[in-house]
């Protein structure tokens, strides 16, 4: 399982065990947590010059509430004590190196610090010598804002490390790959920026824009769409396009598009959005047009795909238990 920002969090969430051994969180429980818990990481700002003031100079937000949240949920859980492989971006791969084996609490907050909302996260672990070794961490969406291509990668390394949860499978063997690809939601370009405003820009527009981040914002979309048009096309000429879902809504538009606006309306708006995801039509990238378009002869809605993955996530369960000896 994969996560960048606040997918990262929501990886944790996931995979971290409680003290029964099962998942801290069932997926059914993390919009409650967001609900909760996101007035106060992102509080009420001044949007006037005092509030333009402070973004410019400075994180929008302290982090404060994040970091004690974060640290209270996961304890003292470390990165390989997670009940399934994790990668989350600038921290993967912990069993090879003690150093890197640090708090997953840490890991969580180092990837949520989005540049210019939270500040940089800094903390130390130890190597087998006992020497430090210390981390400063921003987002990992600067780095790999989807990070299917991240996942697919490590599972490739796994296997090339010789990892027997993956026999007999080849390293580029992606045809019996299974991925779930879920996005957070982005602006519809078209309406968030105008060629005609930012051609002249400098430097300041370019940073900030009616409340907004228009550089950060392009890169990070770019890097996303392009990674989903990697995997969807991959899976495409594999012949196996049923393995490969995105789920994902790229026309959202006000303050369903920001990235800190946690006022109980907003928050119960993007999960209606949520909702309405699941009886779309799934859709698949065009080829020709590199743009995501229904796949409406192959293929159900979001919910009827999810729905097969669970099933086939679960035959392949059944089958390593059998395997192991572990199920009757």
């Amino acid at each position: 399982m994969a996560g960048t920002s606040t997918g990262g969090l929501v990886t944790a969430m996931l995979t971290a065990p409680n003290a029964d051994g099962r998942p801290l969180f069932a997926a059914k429980d993390i919009n409650d947590f967001y609900m909760e818990h996101c007035p106060n990481i992102f509080p009420p700002v001044s949007k006037g010059p005092s509030g333009l003031f402070k973004s410019m100079t400075g994180p929008k937000y302290d982090g404060d509430h994040l970091r004690s949240v974060v640290k209270e949920l996961l304890g003292d859980t470390r990165v390989d004590q997670t009940l399934s492989n994790i990668a989350i971006p600038t921290f993967d791969n912990a069993m090879k190196d003690v150093s890197k084996n640090a708090l997953l609490s840490d890991v969580c907050i180092g990837t949520s610090t989005a540049p210019t909302y939270l500040p940089g996260h800094h903390f130390e672990t130890k190597d087998e010598d006992g020497k430090p070794r210390a981390f400063n961490l921003i987002d990992g969406g600067v780095a790999s804002n989807n990070p299917t291509l991240l996942a697919m990668t490590d599972v490739s390394k796994q296997i090339l490390m010789g990892n027997p949860d993956f026999f007999p499978i080849k390293p580029a063997d992606y045809g019996k790959f299974m991925i779930l690809s879920l996005g957070t939601g982005a602006a519809k370009i078209e309406e968030k920026f105008d060629i005609a405003q930012c051609s002249k820009w400098g430097v300041l527009g370019w940073l900030y824009n009616r409340g907004a981040t228009p550089i950060i914002d392009s890169f990070s979309q770019a890097s996303t769409d392009l990674v989903d048009i990697h995997a969807s096309v991959l899976f495409q000429a594999l012949h196996c396009e049923k393995r490969y879902l995105r789920i994902h809504d790229d026309g959202l538009n006000g303050e369903t598009a920001s990235v800190d606006v946690s006022t109980s309306e907003n928050l119960n708006r993007l999960v209606d959005i949520g909702k309405s995801l699941l009886k779309r039509q799934v859709c698949k990238v065009n080829v020709e047009t590199s743009k995501n378009e229904p796949d409406s002869k192959n293929r159900g809605t979001n919910e009827e795909e999810l729905i097969y993955f669970a099933r086939m996530l679960s035959e392949e369960r059944k089958a390593r238990l059998l395997k192991e000896g572990d199920l009757a």
